[in-house]
Order: C-alpha cells, then sequence, then structure tokens
C-alpha cells in the first residue's frame, strides 16, 4: 500500500531535507506537489482540501520559516497532519464486558468479510489470549457457512453452526447463548453482504444490531475501491453505529487514498488493516506509522514487533549459541533464516516497512516479485543433508544436479552460494568478535557492487 503515493512525495520531501532555508514561496510549490500527489493517490477532495490547509497555516508560520532545520521542520508538520488525519493514534477493541463480547462485522459483498472474521479470530486468540468463537448469520449465501467454518478449523476457534433456513436474530441469540456455556470471551458476527447498499440489506442488520447489542461494530471495506471505500463507510455509518473500520486488501492497493479519507469522512476509526490473504495478515492501524511510511521514513517499530512475534526464538538461540561456540554456520542454518523471512512475507512483505525504499529505483524494486525466498529454500532442498552440512562438496558436477533438481539455472545455484559465504563469513565474524564484528561483516556485504541481494 502507499508505494505511488511514497514514490511522488518521497522526492519532494528529499528536496527539503537539506534545505538551510525555505521561502513562502519553495513552501507553497512543495505544498502543491503534495497536493497533486494525494489527489493521484484517490484520497478524498474534501481531506486532500483539509489537509493541505493543516499544513499550509503551520508551515507558513514561525514554525518552520523560523527553524534551524526548515526542511525538516516542514516534513514533520506533513507527518503530524497525516497522522492526525488518519485518527492520530491507534484504537483498540473494546472487549471490557461481561463475556461474551459479541463484535458485528458489516459491509459489502466482496470486501473480504468472511475472510477478515477468521483473520480477527486470530488475533484476538493469539495477541490478547482470548476464547473465540465465530458464527454465521449470512443465510443467503451457504458457501459463507462452509468457508468460515473451514477458517475457525485453520485458526483452532469454536464455530457455532448455523443453517441457511434459519433467521438472522435467532442464530446469533442462540450463538450467543452456546458462546456463554462454553466460556468464550469474544463472539464474532460474520453478517450478510450485499453488491450494493439497499435498504432491505440495511433494516436487515440494523434489526440484527438492535438485537444483539454488539460491544463492536466493525465496518469491513475493500481499499481497492478507493474514494468509494469512504462513500460506502459513510453510508452504513448513518445507519448504524459503527465503533470501526476494517480496511481488507492494502496489499492489492498501491494508493492508499482510502486510508487516508475513511477516518476524516466517516469520523470513525480505522481499527485495522488487512495487509495478505494469510490468516495472520491483519495488523492494528497505527496512524503514525502509516505516516511514516507514507513519507518514506519506514515503520521500524512494526518491522521489530513482527520479528519478536514471528521469529522462532528457540531456533534463533540454537544458532546463537552455535556461532558463539565458533562452530561453522552451514546451508540448513540458511534454510532456517530463510523460511523465516518467508513467514514475515518475504522480502517484499519486509520491504516496505524499510526506510528509504521510496529511493530506491523501480527497476530495481520489481525484481522483488515473492518468489526469490521460496526459490533459495528450493536450492537448499535439492541437496543432500551432507551436501548442506559440508558446502565444501559442492563441485561443478553436483551444482548442476542440483540446478536441475531445483528446476533452475547453475547460474542460481552459484549465487546462492555467493549468498551463503557472505553470510558465513558475517556469523564468523559474529563469533568472533561480537555484535562489532557482526557490524563489518553487515558493511562487506552491503559494499556498493549494485542490486538486490536475490
Amino acid at each position: 500500500m502507499f508505494e505511488s503515493l511514497t514514490q511522488r512525495l518521497s522526492g519532494t520531501m528529499e528536496r527539503l531535507r537539506g534545505r538551510g532555508r525555505l521561502t513562502e514561496e519553495n513552501i507553497r510549490e512543495s505544498l502543491r506537489e503534495v497536493r497533486i500527489a494525494l489527489l493521484e493517490a484517490d484520497v478524498a477532495l474534501p481531506v486532500v482540501q483539509a489537509l493541505i490547509e493543516r499544513i499550509k497555516v503551520r508551515a507558513v508560520g514561525q514554525e518552520v520559516l523560523k527553524s534551524l532545520t526548515p526542511g525538516q521542520a516542514l516534513i514533520k508538520i506533513v507527518r503530524d497532519e497525516m497522522t492526525v488525519v488518519m485518527g492520530a493514534q491507534s484504537s483498540e477493541l473494546n472487549l471490557n464486558v461481561p463475556a461474551p463480547a459479541v463484535i458485528l462485522m458489516a459491509g459489502l459483498q466482496g470486501a473480504g468479510k468472511t475472510t477478515t472474521v477468521g483473520k480477527l479470530a486470530k488475533h484476538l486468540k493469539d495477541k490478547r489470549k482470548k476464547k473465540v468463537m465465530v458464527v454465521s448469520a449470512d443465510v443467503y449465501r451457504p458457501a459463507a457457512i462452509e468457508q468460515l467454518r473451514t477458517l475457525a478449523g485453520q485458526v483452532d476457534v469454536m464455530f457455532f453452526e448455523s443453517r441457511a433456513d434459519q433467521k438472522p436474530e435467532a442464530i446469533v441469540r442462540a450463538a450467543i447463548e452456546d458462546a456463554r456455556k462454553s466460556y468464550a470471551d469474544v463472539l464474532i458476527v460474520d453478517t450478510a453482504g450485499r453488491l450494493a447498499i439497499d435498504e432491505a440489506m440495511m433494516e436487515e442488520i440494523k434489526a440484527l444490531h438492535g438485537a444483539v447489542k454488539p460491544v463492536e461494530t466493525l465496518f469491513v471495506v475493500d481499499s481497492m475501491t478507493g474514494q468509494d471505500a469512504a462513500a460506502t463507510a459513510k453510508a452504513f455509518g448513518e445507519a448504524l453505529p459503527l465503533t470501526g473500520v476494517v480496511l481488507t486488501k492494502t496489499d492489492g492497493d498501491a494508493r492508499g487514498g482510502a486510508a487516508l479519507s475513511v477516518r476524516y469522512i466517516t469520523g470513525k476509526p480505522i481499527k485495522f488493516i488487512g495487509t495478505s490473504e494469510k490468516p495472520e495478515g491483519l495488523d492494528v492501524f497505527h496512524p503514525e506509522r502509516v505516516a511514516g511510511r507514507i513519507l518514506d521514513m519506514g515503520d521500524v517499530l512494526s518491522l521489530v514487533e513482527q520479528v519478536e512475534q514471528q521469529v522462532d526464538k528457540d531456533k534463533a538461540t540454537r544458532l546463537a549459541e552455535k556461532v558463539a561456540k565458533g562452530k561453522k554456520f552451514n546451508l540448513e542454518d540458511m534454510r532456517d533464516q530463510l523460511e523465516q523471512m518467508q513467514g514475515m512475507g518475504g522480502l517484499s512483505g519486509l520491504m516496505d516497512k524499510l526506510p528509504g525504499i521510496g529511493q530506491i529505483p523501480e527497476s530495481v524494486k520489481s525484481q522483488v516479485t515473492g518468489k526469490e525466498v521460496p526459490r533459495l529454500v528450493a536450492i537448499i532442498n535439492s541437496m543432500t543433508i551432507k551436501e548442506r552440512r559440508n558446502p565444501a562438496l559442492l563441485n561443478g558436477s553436483r551444482r548442476k544436479r542440483i540446478a536441475t533438481g531445483a528446476g533452475v539455472t547453475p547460474a542460481d545455484v552459484n549465487r546462492l552460494m555467493k549468498q551463503y559465504q557472505q553470510m558465513e563469513k558475517m556469523m564468523g565474524k559474529l563469533g568472533r568478535g561480537g555484535m562489532k564484528g557482526m557490524m563489518r561483516g553487515m558493511k562487506g556485504m552491503m559494499g556498493g557492487r549494485g542490486g538486490m541481494p536475490f
């Protein structure tokens, strides 16, 4: 998300960064570029106008012109005001009620409601240690009930059985009763969607809301619909007392206009964003971190959290102990590291959280397709255990055999071996010289001979 916006803005921000002096004309020119970039990213016009006005009021005042680093001061104002437009701070789900806390999911058909129910159930189970039950009140689409049953099994939460011949209110009342008996902390209710907003749909979901009195009513909307996402959320917000919004399919949305528009137009906080199709592909929405990513400052906090949550700590400890004892880093160790990287979304999943990514040429970024890490793992898997543990055995004929087995060229195997040698050297320095040794090794690895590492 935000790739096109980040690309447009990063050039403007880079020009400002080193300026020792700014005039009102410089500021106006920069804001004109920011305005065009926002409109091209499909941000709603009222949001663009309000945002530019707020930035202008602060920027043309003493805050920037009298600053010792005016370029940096203006960038900070842009980031601060973008954060305010998106909601200032993250908004947690309110689950501090007698169990079960009922969460009602609303939205149009195709927005990804059912998938989001599964992801939210996993998030609450894993991150907030809640006992979760899910139920489908979508009696118009029997496949939705089956889909939710499958998802519940995948993320290991309770599923309440419902049928297409039942009334939605009766389903949810029975589910609440069952959740109480099962000591569930949270009940997530999937509701029927339509292809467009219609009166009958609104009346039905209003009646359902009145009957079950959920503690959270979340509107699920496809971010790829751009300005329409904000307009649809506004219509639902007028019909239902929404408590928040979930933006789905943000991994396919290069513009990001919905994220910048929804909060301002609806007045409702964005609580979560869907980042991939995987069950764990749901993130808490942090406006200040997202603003940093838009302005090419990266999102190191989210990256650190991701590493803490998804890295296998036992494997990491074993590798650290092995390196500390001076034992050789081998290809099995490298495969473990690659598989853990893939679990965090691969190179493409990590790239958008790194500062300065907007400055990397598109021709280089386009090389990152998401297939790099699986291809490297496939090459290592084509080796025998003996070869993985003793890479010195890999002569020309063995490399040719491995390439055939992995469906790649010998040149690909050679590239992998070069990367392995760099990693092995870095691990050796870490074993001998601690963190300083590793930093020297990393400098050597990144020593400016161009291109992506994969």
